[in-house]
Protein backbone atom coordinates (compact mmCIF):
# COMPACT_ATOMS: atom_id res chain seq x y z
CA UNK A 1 0.00 0.00 0.00
CA UNK A 2 1.50 3.43 -0.67
CA UNK A 3 -0.19 6.25 0.18
CA UNK A 4 0.48 9.79 -1.28
CA UNK A 5 0.13 12.66 1.78
CA UNK A 6 -1.32 15.71 -0.64
CA UNK A 7 -2.51 19.10 -0.35
CA UNK A 8 -1.26 22.64 -0.43
CA UNK A 9 2.26 24.56 1.00
CA UNK A 10 1.84 24.81 4.62
CA UNK A 11 -1.25 22.41 5.55
CA UNK A 12 0.98 20.39 8.03
CA UNK A 13 1.97 17.21 5.66
CA UNK A 14 5.22 16.83 6.93
CA UNK A 15 4.43 17.02 10.05
CA UNK A 16 1.28 14.81 9.47
CA UNK A 17 3.89 12.49 8.18
CA UNK A 18 5.68 12.06 11.18
CA UNK A 19 2.97 11.99 13.74
CA UNK A 20 1.03 9.10 11.82
CA UNK A 21 4.43 7.18 11.57
CA UNK A 22 5.27 7.18 15.50
CA UNK A 23 1.06 6.11 15.78
CA UNK A 24 1.52 3.26 13.23
CA UNK A 25 4.45 2.04 15.22
CA UNK A 26 2.70 1.87 18.39
CA UNK A 27 -0.03 -0.48 17.10
CA UNK A 28 0.90 -4.19 17.03
CA UNK A 29 1.00 -6.20 14.22
CA UNK A 30 1.43 -3.47 11.57
CA UNK A 31 3.86 -3.43 9.22
CA UNK A 32 6.29 -0.88 9.52
CA UNK A 33 5.07 2.51 7.49
CA UNK A 34 8.20 3.22 5.31
CA UNK A 35 8.63 7.01 4.39
CA UNK A 36 9.47 8.26 1.01
CA UNK A 37 9.82 12.39 1.25
CA UNK A 38 8.91 13.38 -2.60
CA UNK A 39 9.81 16.98 -1.89
CA UNK A 40 12.79 18.68 -1.95
CA UNK A 41 11.91 21.06 0.86
CA UNK A 42 14.70 20.11 3.42
CA UNK A 43 12.84 18.48 5.67
CA UNK A 44 12.99 14.65 5.00
CA UNK A 45 12.12 11.93 8.18
CA UNK A 46 14.82 13.11 10.23
CA UNK A 47 13.49 16.74 10.46
CA UNK A 48 10.47 16.09 12.83
CA UNK A 49 12.85 15.34 15.56
CA UNK A 50 15.56 16.97 14.85
CA UNK A 51 13.91 20.17 15.33
CA UNK A 52 12.63 18.77 18.41
CA UNK A 53 15.54 18.50 19.96
CA UNK A 54 18.11 21.34 18.04
CA UNK A 55 16.12 23.93 16.55
CA UNK A 56 18.78 25.80 15.67
CA UNK A 57 20.81 22.79 13.67
CA UNK A 58 17.35 21.36 12.17
CA UNK A 59 17.36 25.18 10.57
CA UNK A 60 20.52 24.90 9.16
CA UNK A 61 20.29 21.64 7.85
CA UNK A 62 16.65 22.16 6.14
CA UNK A 63 18.43 25.13 4.47
CA UNK A 64 21.72 22.95 3.30
CA UNK A 65 19.39 20.31 2.10
CA UNK A 66 16.56 22.23 0.33
CA UNK A 67 16.69 21.94 -3.50
CA UNK A 68 14.57 22.75 -6.86
CA UNK A 69 12.47 20.27 -7.72
CA UNK A 70 13.90 18.94 -11.00
CA UNK A 71 12.95 16.66 -13.34
CA UNK A 72 15.60 14.16 -11.92
CA UNK A 73 14.90 14.60 -8.71
CA UNK A 74 11.14 13.55 -9.80
CA UNK A 75 12.38 10.85 -12.12
CA UNK A 76 14.43 9.51 -9.20
CA UNK A 77 11.45 9.50 -6.25
CA UNK A 78 9.25 8.12 -9.17
CA UNK A 79 11.57 5.45 -9.28
CA UNK A 80 11.89 4.42 -5.40
CA UNK A 81 7.92 4.89 -5.04
CA UNK A 82 7.79 2.19 -8.03
CA UNK A 83 10.05 -0.15 -7.10
CA UNK A 84 9.04 0.01 -2.97
CA UNK A 85 7.70 -3.38 -2.04
CA UNK A 86 6.85 -2.31 1.73
CA UNK A 87 3.51 -3.22 2.93
CA UNK A 88 3.07 0.31 3.84
CA UNK A 89 4.67 3.05 2.39
CA UNK A 90 3.74 7.03 3.15
CA UNK A 91 4.75 9.12 0.20
CA UNK A 92 4.75 12.80 1.90
CA UNK A 93 4.73 15.07 -1.68
CA UNK A 94 5.33 18.48 -2.38
CA UNK A 95 2.14 20.89 -2.03
CA UNK A 96 1.71 21.63 -5.79
CA UNK A 97 -0.57 19.52 -8.45
CA UNK A 98 2.17 19.63 -11.41
CA UNK A 99 3.31 17.05 -13.76
CA UNK A 100 6.47 16.02 -11.39
CA UNK A 101 4.04 15.13 -8.35
CA UNK A 102 2.17 13.18 -11.22
CA UNK A 103 4.87 10.82 -12.76
CA UNK A 104 5.86 10.65 -8.69
CA UNK A 105 2.56 9.48 -7.14
CA UNK A 106 1.67 7.69 -10.81
CA UNK A 107 2.66 4.35 -8.93
CA UNK A 108 1.15 4.67 -5.50
CA UNK A 109 -2.47 3.53 -4.43
CA UNK A 110 -3.76 5.14 -2.21
CA UNK A 111 -4.06 9.19 -0.65
CA UNK A 112 -4.60 11.02 2.44
CA UNK A 113 -5.36 14.59 1.69
CA UNK A 114 -5.05 17.11 4.35
CA UNK A 115 -5.77 21.41 3.98
CA UNK A 116 -7.14 24.36 6.02
CA UNK A 117 -9.60 25.03 3.39
CA UNK A 118 -11.36 22.15 1.86
CA UNK A 119 -11.91 23.79 -1.24
CA UNK A 120 -8.33 23.88 -1.24
CA UNK A 121 -8.52 20.11 -1.52
CA UNK A 122 -10.83 20.13 -5.08
CA UNK A 123 -7.60 20.12 -7.43
CA UNK A 124 -6.07 17.47 -5.45
CA UNK A 125 -9.08 15.29 -5.17
CA UNK A 126 -9.03 15.91 -9.08
CA UNK A 127 -5.49 14.54 -9.31
CA UNK A 128 -6.64 11.48 -6.95
CA UNK A 129 -9.20 10.71 -9.61
CA UNK A 130 -7.00 11.21 -12.55
CA UNK A 131 -4.45 8.87 -11.05
CA UNK A 132 -6.96 6.54 -9.98
CA UNK A 133 -6.13 6.51 -6.49
CA UNK A 134 -7.98 5.40 -3.32
CA UNK A 135 -9.08 8.43 -1.47
CA UNK A 136 -8.29 6.79 2.45
CA UNK A 137 -8.73 10.32 4.22
CA UNK A 138 -9.81 14.15 3.34
CA UNK A 139 -8.68 16.23 6.65
CA UNK A 140 -8.56 19.48 7.52
CA UNK A 141 -5.86 20.85 9.45
CA UNK A 142 -7.14 23.62 11.74
CA UNK A 143 -4.31 25.27 12.86
CA UNK A 144 -5.63 27.35 15.84
CA UNK A 145 -8.12 25.11 17.03
CA UNK A 146 -7.88 23.12 20.25
CA UNK A 147 -8.53 19.38 19.87
CA UNK A 148 -9.61 16.95 16.99
CA UNK A 149 -12.60 16.06 15.27
CA UNK A 150 -12.96 12.31 13.91
CA UNK A 151 -15.88 12.73 11.39
CA UNK A 152 -15.73 8.70 11.14
CA UNK A 153 -16.15 7.05 7.42
CA UNK A 154 -18.21 8.18 5.16
CA UNK A 155 -20.40 6.24 2.18
CA UNK A 156 -17.27 5.30 0.21
CA UNK A 157 -14.80 4.26 3.20
CA UNK A 158 -13.17 7.72 3.61
CA UNK A 159 -12.24 8.81 6.65
CA UNK A 160 -13.06 12.42 7.26
CA UNK A 161 -12.61 15.06 10.25
CA UNK A 162 -9.78 17.62 11.33
CA UNK A 163 -6.93 17.79 12.74
CA UNK A 164 -5.52 20.94 15.39
CA UNK A 165 -2.33 22.30 15.42
CA UNK A 166 -0.02 20.80 13.21
CA UNK A 167 3.30 22.59 14.27
CA UNK A 168 6.83 21.42 13.31
CA UNK A 169 9.38 20.21 16.05
CA UNK A 170 5.76 18.86 18.19
CA UNK A 171 4.44 15.14 18.95
CA UNK A 172 1.31 14.93 17.69
CA UNK A 173 1.01 11.03 17.22
CA UNK A 174 -1.14 10.98 20.12
CA UNK A 175 -3.71 13.22 18.63
CA UNK A 176 -7.75 11.49 18.14
CA UNK A 177 -7.44 12.08 14.51
CA UNK A 178 -4.37 10.98 13.83
CA UNK A 179 -4.87 7.73 15.99
CA UNK A 180 -8.11 7.15 13.78
CA UNK A 181 -5.97 7.30 10.74
CA UNK A 182 -2.93 5.28 11.62
CA UNK A 183 -5.58 2.67 12.65
CA UNK A 184 -7.38 3.25 9.28
CA UNK A 185 -3.83 2.88 7.09
CA UNK A 186 -2.90 -0.15 9.47
CA UNK A 187 -6.36 -1.87 8.99
CA UNK A 188 -5.97 -1.24 5.03
CA UNK A 189 -2.63 -2.02 4.74
CA UNK A 190 -3.24 -5.27 6.17
CA UNK A 191 -6.35 -6.31 4.51
CA UNK A 192 -3.87 -5.83 1.07
CA UNK A 193 -1.19 -8.60 2.47
CA UNK A 194 -0.77 -11.58 0.76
Amino acid sequence: MKVILGGPPRSGKSVLREALKKAIRALPGTPYPYVITACPDGEGAWYQETIRNHEELAARLKAEYRAKFTWPFAERVAESVRLCEQPLTLIDLGGVVDDKNELIARHASSAVLIAAKPSDLDVWRDFCNRLNLRLVADLRSEYDATEDRVEGLDSNGVLRGSVHHLERGEDASGRLMIRALAARLAELASASRP
